[in-house]
């Protein structure tokens, strides 16, 4: 299939979505499996995505950055999911932390990260979950002390993508644990590998394999008062908050990528394949499946362009971001449910990609926010929205 048409994307958008789409159909399909199965870092395919500009779209173009709207920036996250989710996984966290510099750093952290985090030759990554909690982000234990000149920073944090690969890494910590509410008392450093700054471990995943997601262990570890983002103790609650929104339309694409990377193989397999003298698509059990199949997708992007949209217009966005992320990662895990069906015993062999994709699917239903938290943001925000 070719790239999705989405009509208020500029033309240089669109070329920037089909470039993504004939790179992804000729260099990363043929391969991913391979690489995937071997658990493999996917050096040479990164360099492109550097060289294609992908880890510069988050950034303003007076940074080197491409500057595109979010729109299209959830439309190349699905283009790089439909050909191997990990390599969105690549450019997801960095476009976050490349987000929280752009909107909250001072004007020296601008200009000493945003050029080269645009061009992928430095590489960001965000430290929030512990190992005691993910969902609950103000019971962090993590602690930034102050003293001489600048911070010691104390604590375990887990599930980090890009670890091993990260340049910067932005660290939610408590620099006041005793603040009221606990929300005031937490920042953001910007942490660069050095003594006490140890990456312990990687975990071991169902899917999401080629990329790591690590342990990541601060003892002692010095970090200058200068990598605090911004200016002032307290504010990386709400940094983060306002970051994760990108986040959560990201994720959602990378649902909407790889649901239709497995509704394509379906609609393929059900074409060719022939039972009781006919294609299975005309058997209504499977051309049922397949209507269902590709409404959801269809659904799971609008959602999620509608949600770009929304925090392009500078309005408060949780709203629509939680509900993409959440439809789009619940219609991800039944899309790559249907695509197993579909393609019978196919589906259950490692030969074809549809057993990959089902593998992928739930780390869209537990990352980012899990959906009982997105239900939890939704509802706030709907009474918010339409009080009584």
């Amino acid at each position: 299939m070719a790239a999705p048409e989405i009509a208020d994307l500029d033309p240089d958008e669109r070329d920037i979505v089909a470039v993504v789409h004939d790179w992804v159909e000729a260099s990363v399909r043929p391969v991913a499996r391979e690489l995937e199965h071997d658990n493999t870092y996917p050096a040479e395919l990164i360099e492109t995505m550097k060289q294609l500009g992908v880890y510069g779209l988050a950034i303003p173009q007076e940074y080197g950055g491409s500057g595109v709207s979010t729109p299209c920036f959830a439309l190349v996250t699905e283009e790089l999911a439909r050909g191997w989710m990990s390599l969105a996984g690549a450019m997801g966290g960095h476009s976050v932390v490349a987000r929280l510099i752009t909107t909250f750093g001072t004007g020296e952290q601008k200009l000493s990260w945003l050029p080269r985090l645009a061009t992928g030759q430095a590489r960001a990554t965000m430290a929030l979950t512990e190992p005691g909690g993910g969902s609950d982000l103000q019971a962090i234990r993590t602690s930034a002390t102050a003293g001489g000149q600048g911070y010691r920073l104390d604590g375990v944090k887990t599930w980090i993508s890009n670890a091993r690969a990260a340049d910067v890494t932005a660290v939610l910590c408590k620099t006041d644990p005793d603040a009221v509410p606990a929300s005031h008392g937490i920042s953001i450093l910007l942490a660069e590998k050095g003594p006490g700054f140890t990456v312990s471990r990687d975990l071991p995943k169902l899917g999401y394999k080629g990329v790591e997601s690590c342990e990541i262990v601060f003892d002692g570890y010095e970090c200058p008062r200068d990598a605090l983002l911004g200016t002032e103790e307290g504010q990386g609650f709400r940094q983060m908050m306002g970051g994760l929104e990108l986040g959560r339309i990201q994720v959602a694409a990378r649902a909407v990528g790889v649901a239709r990377a497995a509704l394509e193989d379906s609609l393929r397999y059900a074409q060719q394949r022939q039972a009781f003298g006919q294609p299975i698509w005309r058997h209504q059990a499977v051309g049922h499946r397949l209507a269902d199949m590709a409404t959801r997708v269809d659904a799971a992007r609008l959602l999620t362009v509608r949600a770009a949209a929304a925090l392009d217009a500078g309005q408060r966005s949780d709203l629509e971001a939680g509900m993409a992320k959440l439809f789009a990662s619940e219609a991800c895990l039944q899309v790559t449910a249907d695509a197993i069906k579909v393609h019978g015993g196919y589906g259950y062999s490692a030969e074809f990609d549809v057993e990959r994709y089902y593998r992928d699917a739930p780390l869209m239903v537990v990352g980012e926010g899990t959906n009982d938290i997105q239900r939890n943001v939704i509802i706030r925000q709907l009474i918010d929205r339409y009080p009584a």
